[in-house]
């Protein structure tokens, strides 16, 4: 089966048929830095981070791009507020998304260009703009630059919208525009706003408006045209409206598919800072590890909007644990896991199908109850084949429980996991003395005890086994 995705653009599942045979050019637009991430900040993080892995499971060599916005109107106006340098903050809500990424094993991109670090070339995109008629300065000797939607016929292609149903732009005083609808390319310095925050540009000192910004970026690291460009669902417009518009009207044709997560909403609403409703990544995480957050997110279509809730997030990290239980009692059964070479064909078809993580993931809870039957027949290289595959689907999704990445707290700490053992074989050594004598008040106590300590037995035909019990 072709990988399959949803382009919003042509609003069809088409065959990927990227620009170059074997090769896959993919923009994300990244986050603007203002402030600490929270849960619906990441997903388009960890959804994009499945679509390479895929690509390059499927054979395509990957050039992935994912910016960082590091200047921005609310940037400045946070930065104000607490008194401090615009950049710090930038820096430091920067400094927070990376830690966010790395706490669920999203992959770097090949590149992670910032806007503060490409202004030349926004620059020459603008002017190669009001070179073509496509652009202006405004007449009130603001700075501004702004596009002309008008001058472009096919302005609201990508979200099917005509220029006079659509509403004004919001991002400058109208007065230096001739349509209300134009978006500022180029914004001239104000008296109010920090030296730093401003270049030189042939329309005065000033900054580059936001849509600008991923245009110049895009066609830097992948080439006047590349394959796939995605992004949250809101960004469909203006950003992306103005991305495609500006880029076409230069003369380059941009993106081949345009691809889109879903919200994730706490009420029915948008997580966002303005709600009051979010939640940060070190919070969440404190109540469950990186890799199930990683499953909750992963476990949901990418073009799903997700009702956010803790009761949910319990229910998958509890669905997670499960998969994890059948490796460690194969692991115990004859040693470590070893990853499989092949993925099992309604796992391939799913993920080829529009990146169908929710079939994906039944898949994986039927091999883990395969595996579990296959365990309790005593089928034990049955069992050991099978959790192959599993570690195999795992990997794909970015979810393998011994991959480096998620560290102790994902199990990796083998020689801790050791100590316990050999503490806990201990233990019940002396339970089954206690058994064997018949001794059932030591027995009871010696469960008891481990139980206390947050250790599960469960009594095989294979000899009893311990695992951690969930005490959140």
């Amino acid at each position: 089966m072709t990988l399959r995705l949803y382009d919003t653009a042509t609003r069809e599942v088409r065959d990927f048929v990227p620009l170059v045979e074997g090769r896959a050019g993919l923009y994300l637009c990244g986050l603007t830095v203002q402030s600490e991430p929270h849960v619906g900040h990441v997903r388009s993080g960890v959804d994009f981070d499945v679509l390479q892995r895929w690509l390059r499971h499927s054979g395509y060599d990957v050039t992935f791009i994912r910016n960082v916005t590091d200047i921005d109107d609310k940037i400045l106006t946070k930065a104000a507020d607490q008194g401090r340098p615009w950049f710090n903050l930038a820096y430091a809500m920067h400094r927070e998304l990376d830690r966010a990424y790395a706490a669920l094993n999203v992959a770097p991109p090949t590149y992670e260009p910032a806007a503060t670090g490409h202004v030349p070339e926004m620059v020459e995109l603008i002017g190669a703009l009001v070179e073509r008629g496509h652009a202006y300065a405004a007449a009130d000797g603001s700075g501004d630059v702004y596009f002309d939607v008008r001058s472009w016929p096919s302005y609201g292609e990508l979200t099917r919208q005509g220029i006079d149903d659509m509403e004004a732009a919001e991002d400058a005083d109208p007065r230096g525009k001739r349509d209300p609808r134009d978006f500022a390319l180029w914004k001239g310095r104000k008296a109010t706003e920090p030296e730093t925050a401003s270049w030189p540009s042939p329309w005065g000192r000033g900054r580059p408006g936001w849509h600008i910004e991923c245009s110049a970026m895009a066609g830097k690291y992948l080439g006047p045209a590349f394959d796939i460009h995605g992004g949250g669902v809101d960004l469909r417009f203006p950003h992306h409206e103005n991305e495609q518009a500006q880029s076409r009207a230069a003369g380059h044709a941009f993106a081949s598919y345009w691809l889109h997560n879903a919200w994730i909403t706490t009420a029915g609403e948008k997580m966002s800072k303005s709600l009051g409703n979010t939640l940060s990544i070190p919070s969440v995480l404190q109540r469950v590890r990186g890799v199930e957050l990683r499953f909750y997110l992963v476990a949901a279509h990418y073009r799903s909007h997700v009702e956010f809730s803790f009761e949910a997030l319990d229910e998958a990290a509890q669905g997670f644990r499960r998969i994890e239980g059948l490796l460690d009692r194969v692991a115990a059964a004859g040693g470590p896991v070893e990853c499989g070479d092949t993925l099992p064909a309604a796992f391939v078809a799913a993920m080829d199908d529009d990146l169908g993580t929710p079939a994906a993931v039944a898949v994986l809870y039927d091999a883990v109850r395969e595996g579990n039957r296959l365990l309790a027949a005593g089928d034990h290289a049955g069992a050991r084949e099978l959790a192959g595959g599993v570690r195999a689907m795992l990997a794909v999704l970015g979810l393998d429980p011994a991959d480096p990445a998620w560290g102790p707290a994902a199990g990796a700490d083998d020689q801790l996991t050791h100590a316990v053992d050999v503490l806990v074989a201990g233990l019940l050594e002396q339970r089954d003395a206690a058994r064997a004598a018949k001794d059932w008040p030591t027995a009871d106590a010696l469960r008891d005890r481990l139980k206390d300590a947050g250790i599960a037995i469960e009594d095989t035909p294979d000899g009893p086994k311990w695992s951690l019990t969930d005490a959140r």
